[in-house]
């Protein structure tokens, strides 16, 4: 494209949930309460587990990445959005546009594989647990957190270029609360299927193969595990392995639910795909500390001690 085609615009403004502007300043109390709570229980996750020597493991080191890829992802949105919904500050530079773009998809990329070396510790663990400590070395963990963010980066590189590439000619509008790949794409003019279709790939290899594998992962757990003799090690693995599921299901059912309707969900309302949109950026993060927190002993234990001390002192 020749630079006396491509024009970029210097700022888009975003418009927060369309039909829900008249109740923005009160949508905004349960968010920011939302957001804070995730802040707060994510550091609160990374201190423990930094604080205590016991919980230097491998599902707690995966634990730690998943707790700080959650401050990134609700950190990069949540203030703008509380500012577009308290002060009316609608207005975003195209380049923060473009930054929050590649913040929010290059970290839900990661988060995904994230949650898939999740679901190979557990496997591990579970069903390889003589060989679990030779393999998930310090080095390993290391490698396989950096693939995962190598991998999102990547992934979200072409896609960023080709949103900077395109031409804006039109209203610079963007009907939604955060930047988001598809809603910034619909304001460009001329051809935009390679965008569209690089978009709906992306998503499909990512999610489809890494849900594919975790899916793997836990039917080989589930098998090993009605296989055990004791009753106790068997509530014991489901008791670990349910706290993984349930934050493997927040993750994926609200962003699978926002990427179809933002394709191909005309019938559905679009308040409801932004505010599902909104909250697939704000639940996950919020619940998985305490989802962790309140199942995991360790955790558990470690929080409670450190309240006790803090009250005698």
């Amino acid at each position: 494209m020749s630079s006396s085609n491509h024009s970029s615009p210097s700022s888009f403004i975003l418009t927060g949930i369309p039909g829900l502007e008249d109740a923005h300043f009160w949508i905004a109390f349960p968010f920011c309460t939302m957001y804070l709570t995730a802040v707060l229980g994510n550091i609160t996750l990374l201190l423990v587990i930094r604080m205590d020597p016991s919980l230097h493991t491998p599902m707690f080191y995966f634990l730690s990445m998943l707790a700080a890829l959650d401050l990134v992802l609700t950190t990069s949105t949540m203030p703008k959005l509380l500012s577009i919904f308290w002060f009316h500050s609608h207005e975003i530079s195209f380049e923060g546009c473009v930054a929050q773009m590649f913040f929010i998809h290059t970290f839900s990329i990661t988060e995904s594989g994230v949650l898939l070396t999740m679901a190979f510790d557990r496997y591990l663990a579970i069903c390889k647990p003589l060989h679990y400590s030779a393999i998930l070395t310090g080095p390993t963990i290391t490698k396989l957190g950096l693939a995962a963010v190598v991998r999102g980066i990547a992934t979200v590189i072409p896609g960023i270029y080709m949103v900077t590439s395109l031409s804006y000619c039109g209203p610079h509008v963007i009907h939604h609360s955060y930047c988001e790949h598809m809603s910034v794409v619909k304001l460009a003019c001329g051809d935009t299927r390679r965008n569209s279709i690089y978009g709906i790939t992306v998503a499909i290899a990512v999610v489809g193969s890494d849900s594919s594998f975790i899916a793997v992962s836990y039917m080989l757990i589930l098998r090993e595990v009605i296989g055990l003799s004791s009753r106790e090690a068997r509530l014991k693995s489901f008791g670990t392995c349910g706290s993984h599921i349930g934050v493997i299901l927040l993750f994926y059912t609200p962003a699978l639910f926002s990427f179809y309707t933002q394709r191909w969900g005309q019938s559905i309302p679009p308040q409801l795909h932004i505010l599902m949109a909104d909250l697939y950026l704000l639940v996950p993060p919020m619940l998985n500390p305490l989802i962790y927190g309140m199942r995991t002993k360790q955790i558990r234990d470690r929080v409670f001690t450190s309240l006790g001390s803090k009250e005698k002192a």
